[in-house]
Formats: C-alpha cells, sequence, structure tokens
C-alpha cells in the first residue's frame, strides 16, 4: 500500500474561470498553477523571459493559459484554454473562457462540463454588463456551485466597505433577473490574483474576510452527479460480438458497450431498452474486460443482458422504472455556433446522446438579448445568438429536461451538407 493509497479522493472537478477583459482571468489560473506547484521548471523559465522582456518586474502569470500567440500579443483570452493540475485530494480541469460577447459561443461550450464557476470581478470597476452576462450564462447551463471573486482588491487597499456593496449588488442583480433561484450554491472572496490573496494562502491584508480560501473552496466543492440522486442512463455506441472463433466462450457473447451518462448499474438490473421497450436483465457489467459488480456515472462499461434483445448503436439503456418521455418535438434553448444563419426552411440533424435524428424548426419564440437578459423577436439566428426554439424530429429521442440531466438533456445540431456542428442546444 501505497502512501497515497489512504489519501481521500474527491474525484474530479471541472470549473471555469469567466469575467471581462483584463479582470484577472488567466493571471488568476496561474496563480492556481504557481501556488499548488503544478507548473514544470522550464514553463516558467520561459515566462519569466517573457516577462522580463515585455519589461515588467514581476512574472506575468496570465501567460501560463493564453496558449495562442494572438491570445499573448494581444493580451486577451480568444479560445477555450483547458489547464490540469491536482492537488493530494483532487484533479482538477480548468476551461478558461473568453470574456466578449463575440465569443459566447466559446463560453457556452465550456460551461456545458463545468461543475463550478468562478465569475471575476474588479474591484474597481464592479458589476458590469460582462458580468450580468456570464453570470446569466452560467445560469442558463446549470453551473451548480458558483464563486463570485472579486479580484484587484490590492488596487482598492483592500476596502472592506467596497467589497461588501459589489456583493450588494451582486445580489440585487440576480435577484430581480431571477437567476440561481432555485437555491443554488454562491460564494464570495475578495482576493488579489497578482498578490496571491486568499487563492491558496490567506490574505494578511484582508483580516475582516473569515471565510474560506479559493482553493480551500474547490477542495470542498461537490463532485458532479452527487447533488441528487440521478436516474440510469446509457446510451448505447457500440454492440461488442467479439470475432475469435477459437474459444468457445465467446460465440454467444454480445455485450452493449457505452458510458454511463447518470445513475449506476449492478448485475441483476431489470432493464429496458428504447425505443422498442423490451425488458432483461443484467447478467454481467465488464470494464476494461474484468467483471466488475456495479457500473457508475462517467464510466465506459459493456452490459451483457440475460435475453436476446435486439439493440444498435442509438438505443437507451435505463432502469424499468426510470424511462424517460420520448419525444418527436422538443422545446430547447439553443445557442447557434454557425457563421451561417439558422434556417426555417433547411433540415438539420439533431445528435442526441448516440442517437442522430432529422429535424425542422418549427419556430422561434424569442431571441434573449445576453447583455440585458431581455426577450425579442426574431425570424432568425446568427452566429453567438441564444433563443428558445422549437424542433420537429423524425425519430423520437429519450431525452430529461436539461435541468436535471444534463447529459440527456442536451443536443447538439448539425448541418447534414458538410457536417459541421451548427448549434448547441438544452431541453426545456
Amino acid at each position: 500500500m501505497s502512501a497515497h493509497d489512504n489519501i481521500h479522493d474527491n474525484g474530479l472537478l471541472r470549473f471555469m474561470t469567466c469575467g471581462s477583459v483584463d479582470d484577472g482571468k488567466s493571471t488568476l489560473i496561474g496563480r492556481l498553477l504557481f501556488d499548488t506547484k503544478s507548473i514544470l521548471a522550464d514553463t516558467l523559465t520561459q515566462i519569466e523571459k517573457t516577462s522580463t522582456k515585455r519589461g515588467m518586474d514581476a512574472v506575468d502569470l496570465s501567460l501560463l493559459t493564453d496558449g495562442l500567440q494572438a491570445e499573448r500579443e494581444q493580451g486577451i483570452t480568444i479560445d477555450v484554454a483547458y489547464r490540469y493540475f491536482s492537488t493530494g485530494t483532487r484533479k482538477y480541469i480548468i476551461a478558461d473562457a473568453p470574456g466578449h460577447e463575440q465569443y459566447t459561443r466559446n463560453m457556452v461550450t465550456a460551461a456545458s462540463t463545468a461543475n463550478l464557476a468562478i465569475i471575476l470581478i474588479d474591484a474597481r470597476k464592479g458589476v458590469l454588463t460582462q458580468t450580468r452576462r456570464h453570470s446569466f450564462l452560467a445560469h442558463l447551463v446549470n453551473i451548480p456551485h458558483i464563486v463570485v471573486a472579486v479580484n484587484k482588491m490590492d488596487l482598492i487597499d483592500y476596502d472592506q466597505a467596497r467589497f461588501d456593496a459589489i456583493v450588494a449588488d451582486y445580489q440585487a442583480f440576480i435577484a430581480k433577473m431571477g437567476l440561481f433561484a432555485d437555491g443554488r450554491d454562491i460564494q464570495f472572496i475578495p482576493m488579489s490574483a497578482l498578490n496571491g490573496d486568499n487563492i491558496v494562502d490567506r490574505s494578511e491584508s484582508m483580516p475582516w474576510y473569515t471565510g474560506t480560501t479559493l482553493l480551500e473552496l474547490l477542495e470542498k466543492a461537490p463532485a458532479a452527479h452527487t447533488g441528487h440522486a440521478e436516474p440510469f442512463r446509457f446510451p448505447v455506441q457500440f454492440v461488442c460480438r467479439p470475432q475469435d472463433s477459437a474459444n468457445p466462450e465467446l460465440h454467444d457473447y454480445r455485450g452493449f458497450m457505452g458510458t454511463v451518462e447518470s445513475g449506476s448499474v449492478k448485475v441483476g438490473d431489470l432493464l429496458t431498452a428504447l425505443p422498442n421497450g423490451r425488458e432483461s436483465r443484467v447478467k454481467a457489467v465488464h470494464l476494461g474486460g474484468e467483471a466488475i459488480a456495479e457500473g457508475i456515472t462517467e464510466q465506459a462499461i459493456t452490459i451483457l443482458l440475460e435475453d436476446e434483445i435486439d439493440i444498435s448503436r442509438g438505443d437507451m439503456l435505463v432502469k424499468s422504472g426510470e424511462v424517460p418521455a420520448q419525444k418527436k418535438e422538443i422545446d430547447a434553448m439553443l445557442c447557434w455556433l454557425s457563421e451561417t444563419p439558422l434556417s426555417p426552411a433547411r433540415t438539420y440533424l439533431i445528435r442526441h446522446t448516440t442517437r442522430t435524428s432529422k429535424a425542422k424548426l418549427t419556430g422561434i419564440a424569442y431571441k434573449l438579448d445576453v447583455n440585458s437578459q431581455e426577450q425579442v423577436e426574431a425570424s432568425q439566428l446568427v452566429m453567438n445568438d441564444i433563443a428558445r426554439v422549437g424542433f420537429k424530429l423524425a425519430q423520437p429521442l429519450f431525452a430529461d429536461p436539461y435541468s436535471q440531466n444534463r447529459a440527456t438533456g442536451a443536443f447538439i445540431v448539425i448541418d447534414e451538407s458538410n457536417n459541421n456542428t451548427v448549434g448547441a442546444g438544452m431541453i426545456l
């Protein structure tokens, strides 16, 4: 037994940072990586050189995340950058999402898999339009945990009154807009990413703040899928029939391979295959060729059933008491990703889990102004637009509302002519 075996593993946490230009998102991530000793020595040497070349007296930690040449030259974040680090008790994936309105689609993409969002506010500027937009998008994609980080406290002499005013301002805004009204977890932290105040180490400059540091908060945040009991959802990706004629045991082997999107499955569970509705019990569950007693969320497993049932890619296995609704029409919030506008005249493909169906737009109920959160009329959608739309499907989908299950409540829209992903949707 190694020394690491008795350390408690809190699971993987995917989180994202969002904020306006120059709020210090990239510096914050750089500081997290730097203070948790997650940077390789050669990387540090490289950014020290670049910082010196720019005439800076301290290391510019934002250079750790701005990976694209254009981002480093312009000092802005354009694409979503993913960074990985781990502490003794947890692994992290950070998505650094751009703040600009023209990159709304990048932010929605990053937010869709995040379990926690850090919304940065510049202590000198307070709650801006950008802050409202990012909070709204975090609300829209159902991120369960929100950390409002009031950064650059060093530039306002660590003034507690100013911090309290920003917190009150933010709470008034979300109450007015009805955001996070479902009892979502929201925390406020005063910090300075540049100086490392309240990121990994406690700040001596803010003795009035008695709450947790950012890293303590990240360490304690619940992992994905632990908030409430979720129904078992298993979209079939592949039907495995091993071609090994020398092994008689494999002649009748028929395993259904896929990823457990939510819930868990044990040997003996009664499952229903969708769309045909036939039932069978689980004979075995395999992970990496080994038999296991139970398959859990996010594991890629193979399920063997006691009966011969016609199941193929695109079908879904669920527990018999937890069958999702079958939908030939869906009502959804859609983020349009393509430079070609959404056309009501065209047929699109909708991919939901492993299932694909042709679809026609039945209407655009309204478009959202992401800055004011107002609903406006629209006859078409262009890139970065978010709207409430309806689709009619050629084949039924087995979907849960996105608010209950992010995996089986999400879909992408594909352009048939070039196979490009043109939209991302959340089923209401």
